[in-house]
């Protein structure tokens, strides 16, 4: 049974940084893997997702510049580097993966985590 775990969320101050982590487990080696968003009353929107071997990495309109998303494949991990967070960054952020790419439809979801930036 696959799971993706996620931690590293909380509360930050406007231009701050934050950095989540998600793990994977009963499976290895997916092709993508990567990050959503949702804010209340907003729909899911796509941040950032690599390849195994992060020969491709894609970010969304609301993540370029500012995150970085990089994987330790020998750990089952993805990460998402925050920095110079905005309000408009509030969301619960979502890992997730799959066995193709791009991450338009990912197989596997994690719980998420809260990610809450104050002005």
């Amino acid at each position: 049974q696959v799971q993706l775990v996620e931690s590293g969320g909380g509360m930050v101050q406007a231009g701050g940084s934050l950095r989540l982590t998600c793990v994977a487990s009963g499976s290895t080696g997916f092709l993508s893997m990567g990050w959503f968003r949702q804010a209340p009353g907003k729909e899911r929107e796509f941040v950032a997702a690599a390849t195994r071997n992060m020969a491709i990495k894609d970010y969304g309109d609301s993540g370029k510049a500012r995150f970085a998303i990089s994987r330790d494949n020998a750990k089952n991990t993805v990460y998402l580097q925050m920095n110079s967070l905005t309000p408009e960054d509030t969301a619960v952020y979502f890992c997730a993966a799959g066995t193709s790419w791009p991450l338009s439809r990912p197989a596997y979801w994690g719980q998420g985590t809260q990610v809450t930036v104050s002005s």
